[in-house]
Formats: structure tokens, C-alpha cells, sequence
């Protein structure tokens, strides 16, 4: 039994003669928290997009919880990604309930309803995600993502279009989910958020991975700081 919940081996993706991902390693304990960082086009949404198992890597390989079959790893892992993956002529407890049969989610309706009172979501749940501002929407995700209390939960960009009361309730989430031993990697240009929630940070430049290493309180204070580490 292995203490690693991701590890990457070597991991290159290319798209066409493009490599997007080059020569990337790391292992991930359980119970980590990774802030998964670096400007536009460095690589991270395709990192993320590998671990989820929506792409696979062109040479490498990575292992998530123990799996490397896509079946078996999907059944263990949150997704909140760019799309949100919400129908839109259905209400908000109607695509919790959806993806709640997805993953035989034991006792659904009594933690639909705790989510999205959470979520400040309860006064509209039978209102259809269509009507939603981007927001709303965005809370409906996050609830979807972590729904079935996933080993791994991998967030990309999961504080965009949140109030400041929206972002709390998030982070919150993700501390929670960490208490009780969910591992989650968390891509995001909002370094502040993203850097309160980590334990480890890793940096992709160009597709390579510039830096990896344990979060301390000096970054936590001094998040403008993180490019000059890798400078």
C-alpha cells in the first residue's frame, strides 16, 4: 500500500509537435493540498486535465489512488473544471441528484439539501440552472464536485465568479475535505486563495515543472513573491 494519492511519472503531452507538458514528476502524499500554479499557457489546465483521466499523457504515466485504470480512477475523484458539466434545463437539486445516481451516492437527498444550503443555494433549488448568474453556477459545480466525498478532488479555477462569501464557503470546503484525508490539487490565478488552502505548491513554466515544494507562512503572507523563487 502506497502513502502516494498522485504520483506522476514523467509525464509529456504533446499536442501535435507542441508540448504542452514536459518531462513532469512528482509524488503526492494523502491528505495534501496542492496549489497548482503558473502563468497562462504554462501547462496547468492540461496537467489537470491528465489526472483527471479526460486526456492521457503521450509518454509518462500517472497513477491516482492507487489506479491507473481511467474506470477505477474516476470513481475516486471531485472534478471542477471550465465547463462546470451542469444542464441547464434542469434545477439545481435535479443535476446533484443526476450525478449523485452516477456515483450511488448513499443518503442523496439529505446531502443535496445540506449542499446547497451550504451554498446559500436552498431558496432556488427547484429554480432551473439556466436562470443562474455564473456564480450561482459555480456553487451548484462545487457541490457536484464533492458530492460523493471523492478520495481526490481536482479544481481548476474553482474561485472564479465567487463573492467574498462564496470564496470562504470554498476554501472551507477544501479544508474539510483535507481533514478528513481528501487530496486535492487546485489550479488557479488567484494566488492568495489558492495559497491559504496549500500545503504544497508546484510551479509549471513552459510546460516544465519549475518548482515543487512545502507551502511555509512567508509565501502565505507574501503571495507576489512565488515567481521570484523560480526567477
Amino acid at each position: 500500500m502506497t502513502d502516494s494519492a498522485i504520483r506522476v511519472e514523467n509525464v509529456t503531452k504533446f499536442f501535435g509537435d507542441f508540448p504542452a507538458v514536459r518531462s513532469v514528476s512528482f509524488d503526492l502524499p494523502r491528505g495534501a493540498v496542492l496549489a497548482l500554479l503558473g502563468r497562462n499557457g504554462a501547462g496547468k489546465t492540461t496537467m489537470l486535465d491528465m489526472l483527471a483521466g479526460i486526456s492521457s499523457p503521450s509518454t509518462g504515466s500517472i497513477e491516482i489512488g492507487g489506479a491507473l485504470n481511467d474506470v477505477d480512477r474516476r470513481r475516486k475523484v471531485g472534478i471542477l473544471g471550465h465547463g462546470q458539466w451542469l444542464y441547464d434545463d434542469l434545477t439545481a437539486t435535479e443535476n446533484l441528484e443526476f450525478f449523485a445516481r452516477l456515483y450511488d451516492v448513499a443518503g442523496a437527498a439529505e446531502k443535496i439539501q445540506g449542499w446547497l444550503k451550504d451554498a446559500g443555494l436552498a431558496r432556488f433549488h427547484h429554480a432551473t440552472v439556466g436562470e443562474f448568474s455564473r456564480g450561482m453556477r459555480q456553487r451548484v459545480a462545487v457541490a457536484r464536485a464533492f458530492l460523493h466525498n471523492p478520495e481526490i478532488l481536482l479544481l481548476d479555477e474553482p474561485w472564479t465568479a465567487l463573492d467574498d462569501r462564496a470564496v470562504e464557503f470554498l476554501s472551507g470546503k477544501i479544508r474539510q475535505a483535507q481533514e478528513r484525508g481528501c487530496t486535492v490539487v487546485v489550479c488557479s490565478h488567484q494566488l492568495r486563495e489558492a495559497l491559504e488552502v496549500a500545503t504544497q505548491v508546484a510551479v509549471l513554466e513552459r510546460g516544465r515543472l519549475a518548482l515543487f515544494s512545502p507551502n511555509d507562512a512567508e509565501l502565505r503572507a507574501a503571495p507576489e513573491t512565488l515567481y521570484q523563487r523560480i526567477s
